[in-house]
C-alpha cells in the first residue's frame, strides 16, 4: 500500500530557485506521514541564507519582465496551472493526504480548490480596469492605474498546504508580481508539487521560487530583506506579531491571517438536525485544524440538553481513520507537538468543564497521532479552552439565555474571524449578521467552509491588513498610481 504512493507520487524533495531545482546547503528535516508515523515521505534541505538572497534577486529581475507580459499570456498561464491541479487532483490529493493527514476525500476537494483559483484568476487577468475621470480643473484628465507592488513574500501554514499557497500566489502573479514562497516545514511535498506545475509554464525564471527553510531563518528572512516590499502570511497569532515587528522598520505592506476562537450560536427555534450536523462539520471536519472551526458552540437553554444529546450521538459514529482509508471522516492530527497540545488541552478542560465524549488518544492500524473527538459541555467563555485556539478536534458546548446573550458571550473573545447562527428566523438571523463581530458569519451552515471568488478575512488578532479571495485581492497585490494628463497641451 505504502509502496504504491512512493512510487506513484513525485517525491521532489528541493528548492526551486531562479528556474532551477536546487538541493539546499542549510539543515535537513523529514517529513513523516501522521498517519503512519513509519512512512517517511522524504528528507529536506533547508536553504541558507546566500540561497534565499539568490531566490530574491531572481525575483526582481523576472517581475520586470513578467510585468510588462500581455494580459492574455498571463490569463492562460493562469488557467493552465489551474486545470492542470483539478486534473490531478486525486493523484495530488493522496499525497496532501498523507504529509497532511486529512482525510482522501477533503484532500481531493483541496487540490481542486486550488486549481479553481487559479483558473478564476487567470480570467480575472483580462479585468484589471483601472479609472478615468473628470479633474476638477478644466483641460485636465485624470487616470487611476493599477500596478504590481513587486516582489511578494508568501508564508503558508501547514494546515491548508496547497490551498493557502494557491489563493496567495495566483492573485500576486495575476497583478504582475514575482513571490518567494516558504512553505511550513511540515508539509513541504505539496507546495513542490504546486511548484513543479507552475515551473512548467511558459514564465520567466525566477518569478516563481520555492524556499525550504524554517520560520526563525527564512521566514524572518522575508521579514527583513528590503526588496520584498510586501508579505502575506497566514499562521499563529504569536509568529505574525514577531513577523510584523521585524517587518516594520522598512514599513512593509502586511496582510495577515492569524488566531480564531469562532462561536455557532445554536437557538431554541432551531433545526435540531441542521444544528447537529453543522456543529460537528464545524468542530471535527478536518481533524478540527481549521482557522475557521467552531470551538465554542453556544446554546440557547431550551434547546441545551436535546442539542447536547444528538451531538454525541452524532460524534460516536465519526470514523475516526488513516487518512488514505476508505470511509474515513476524520485523519489524525498533523503532527507530534500539535498532538500533545491536543491532550493537554484536554486535560486542562477536564478542569473547566464537563467531558462528555473523547479526549483519549487512539491505536489504530497504524502508528499515528489519532484522537477522538472530544466534546465538553457546561462551559464558561472565560475559560481557557473556550479563549484559547486549541486547533484541534476539540469543542465545548456554552448554555445562554438568548440571542443577545450568546451575542454577548460569541464576540467576548480577542478573535473575530468566523461564527454562525442556526435559526428559523429571519429576523434573528438579520440581527446576528448586524451585531456579531467577525469577518465571517453564516447562517444554517458550519462556520467553516467558504468560496474562492469573495473576501475572506476577519477582526481583531485574527486578521491584520487587506482581505484576502475574490477581486478584493487586488488591493493587497496592487499599489494605485494616479496620472494627470494636460490634454490642452498634446
Amino acid at each position: 500500500f505504502l509502496l504504491f504512493y512512493k512510487n506513484n507520487l513525485m517525491q521532489n524533495n528541493q528548492s526551486y530557485i531562479d528556474g532551477k531545482w536546487i538541493n539546499g546547503s542549510g539543515n535537513s528535516f523529514q517529513n513523516i506521514n501522521p498517519s503512519d508515523t513509519q512512512d517517511i515521505i522524504g528528507e529536506y534541505q533547508e536553504c541558507n541564507s546566500d540561497e534565499f538572497d539568490l531566490a530574491v534577486q531572481a525575483a526582481k529581475k523576472a517581475q520586470i519582465e513578467w510585468a510588462n507580459i500581455g494580459i492574455e499570456k498571463k490569463s492562460t498561464i493562469l488557467i493552465k496551472i489551474g486545470d492542470e491541479l483539478i486534473n490531478r487532483s486525486k493523484e495530488l490529493g493522496e499525497l496532501l493526504c498523507r504529509e497532511e493527514g486529512k482525510t482522501l476525500p477533503e484532500g481531493i476537494g483541496e487540490v481542486a480548490r486550488a486549481g479553481q483559483q487559479f483558473q478564476y484568476y487567470g480570467a480575472e487577468c483580462l479585468r484589471m480596469a483601472g479609472e478615468k475621470i473628470p479633474s476638477t480643473r478644466p483641460g485636465f484628465q485624470v487616470e487611476i492605474t493599477r500596478e504590481p507592488i513587486g516582489v511578494i513574500g508568501i508564508i503558508s501554514p501547514w494546515n491548508f498546504p496547497i490551498a493557502i499557497p494557491a489563493w496567495k500566489a495566483a492573485p500576486a502573479l495575476m497583478c504582475g508580481n514575482a513571490v518567494i514562497l516558504k512553505p511550513a516545514s511540515l508539509t513541504p511535498a505539496s507546495a513542490i508539487a504546486l511548484t513543479e506545475i507552475i515551473a512548467k509554464q511558459d514564465i520567466p525564471s525566477g518569478l516563481f521560487n520555492l524556499v525550504i527553510g524554517s520560520g526563525s531563518g527564512i521566514g524572518n528572512s522575508i521579514a527583513t530583506h528590503e526588496d520584498i516590499p510586501a508579505i502575506s502570511f497566514t499562521g499563529s497569532v504569536d509568529v505574525g506579531k514577531t513577523l510584523y515587528a521585524n517587518a516594520a522598520p522598512q514599513l512593509k505592506k502586511m496582510q495577515m491571517e492569524m488566531g480564531s476562537k469562532n462561536p455557532l450560536i445554536v437557538l431554541d427555534d432551531a433545526n435540531l438536525s441542521t444544528a447537529i450536523s453543522c456543529a460537528a462539520n464545524g468542530a471535527f471536519g478536518g481533524t478540527g485544524q481549521k482557522c475557521t472551526a467552531s470551538s465554542r458552540l453556544i446554546v440557547q437553554e431550551g434547546i441545551y440538553q436535546k442539542f447536547i444529546e444528538g451531538l454525541v450521538e452524532h460524534i460516536k459514529n465519526i470514523k475516526v481513520g488513516h487518512a488514505l482509508d476508505e470511509g474515513s471522516q476524520m485523519g489524525p492530527v498533523s503532527n507530534q507537538a500539535q498532538y500533545e497540545s491536543n491532550l493537554e488541552y484536554v486535560e486542562i478542560g477536564k478542569k473547566e468543564a464537563k467531558l462528555i465524549h473523547g479526549g483519549n488518544p487512539m491505536n489504530m492500524r497504524t502508528p499515528g497521532y489519532f484522537m477522538e473527538p472530544t466534546l465538553f459541555i457546561d462551559g464558561q467563555n472565560q475559560s481557557r479552552i473556550n479563549q484559547e485556539e486549541m486547533f484541534g478536534p476539540i469543542a465545548c458546548v456554552i448554555p445562554c439565555k438568548d440571542l443577545e446573550h450568546g451575542l454577548e458571550i460569541a464576540n467576548d473573545t480577542q478573535f473575530g474571524l468566523s461564527s454562525g447562527v442556526i435559526t428559523t428566523s429571519l429576523a434573528k438571523a438579520e440581527h446576528f449578521k448586524k451585531n456579531i463581530k467577525t469577518g465571517v458569519a453564516t447562517v444554517n451552515l458550519p462556520t467553516a467552509g467558504l468560496d474562492y471568488h469573495v473576501p475572506f478575512g476577519g477582526r481583531k488578532a485574527s486578521s491584520f491588513g487587506l482581505r484576502e479571495q475574490g477581486t478584493y485581492a487586488k488591493e493587497f497585490y496592487t499599489q494605485i498610481k494616479t496620472s494627470y494628463i494636460n490634454a490642452g497641451s498634446i
